[in-house]
């Protein structure tokens, strides 16, 4: 296959988050198409992973894998001399064009490895958790894709979602005395937070915050009886003592609640490759059954989920020797 118009075909096949079946289906003829045996993995509804073998290496040691979804909204393919633009070049259709031209060259050169492309990455790891009950005993490393600028990661940032709810009383706002603001309180207590002091790691960087989603209230006129919002912490370490802090911090006027972890990783790496630290986080902590994780792929994340997304050609293809690198290292 070749490698940019692979990319190019997989990136106008729209896979937004939730509709990745068309993308699926794609991919698993094309992968029977040049002799490997592929399945799907259903997921829900008519989502499904896709995950392929050499028919006569059944049992992979090293597996290679990203995902087929894409953040909105759908942006079609196109090219110049230097680049590849459009949903997905680099977050993570590239990717899947550089794993799969990887395999075949390395099968050329009697190595075998499976492929994996999961749904799901960009929303909720659906696809991952689902195949991690599908893994072989034999897998014994997992090779992630995700834009690294073909740099591998020392380490993945985790997630923390955090939930911050204010209650109050609505009344007439030109008597403000009678109710009780929902909004003031929010406000009050996201003062607070963006005020405390982050844990930071002097490898890997700080913990950072942001405050995604605020909502709440009925209309100008109205003292809000109910104020929401959504943030997310990039994490650097374990949670137990943030968590506290998180709480403690906001304060009794909110209630904190904490819907989603994502823990911080400390990834394996290979020597002799240039290295960084993903402060974004990936399917791999959901991924555990896979084997011991690498973390690296072509194009960078600065311009994944933009208007202007795109990967260099020239990434594209060194990213094809350097996943053949990285296989021939880790079977050493």
């Amino acid at each position: 296959m070749d490698a940019v118009t692979f990319t190019r075909q997989l990136i106008d096949i729209e896979s937004i988050s939730g509709n990745e079946a068309a993308v699926g289906n794609y991919l698993y003829g094309e992968l029977c198409r040049v002799g490997y045996q592929t399945q799907k993995i259903p997921v829900e509804g008519n989502r499904f992973n896709v995950f392929a073998i050499h028919p006569d290496h059944p049992n992979p040691a090293i597996v290679l894998s990203t995902h087929m979804d894409t953040v909105p909204p759908f942006i079609p393919s196109s090219e110049d001399s230097d680049r590849i633009y459009g949903r997905g070049s680099c977050d993570a259709k590239g990717i899947i064009a550089a794993q799969v031209a990887a395999a075949e060259r390395l099968q050329r050169e009697g190595i075998y490895v499976g492929l994996l492309f999961v749904v799901g990455e960009e929303r909720d790891s659906l696809g991952a958790q689902v195949a991690n009950d599908h893994a072989p005993p034999s897998c014994r490393f997992l090779v992630n894709g995700e834009p690294t600028e073909n740099r591998i990661a020392l380490a993945s940032k985790g997630t923390l979602r955090v939930e911050v709810t204010a209650q109050g009383r609505m009344a007439h706002s030109a008597y403000p005395e009678l109710g009780d603001s929902a909004i003031d309180k929010l406000i009050a207590a996201l003062a607070k937070l963006r005020a405390m002091e982050l844990p930071n790691d002097p490898e890997v960087g700080a913990c950072t915050l942001n405050i995604g989603l605020v909502e709440g209230g009925r209309a100008p006129n109205v003292i809000p009886d109910y104020a929401h919002a959504d943030l997310l912490y990039r994490l650097v370490g374990p949670t137990a003592e943030l968590r506290q802090q998180i709480v403690a911090t906001a304060g009794d006027d909110v209630e904190i609640t904490f819907p989603l972890e994502l823990p911080f990783l400390r990834l394996r790496t290979v020597d002799g490759l240039p290295t960084m630290t993903a402060a974004f986080t990936t399917d791999i902590p959901k991924l555990t059954n896979w084997g011991e994780p690498l973390l690296v792929g072509p194009g960078s994340i600065h311009v994944a989920h933009t208007e202007g997304e795109y990967i260099a050609k020239r990434q594209l293809h060194e990213a094809i020797d350097l996943y053949c690198a990285i296989v021939r290292k880790l079977q050493a």
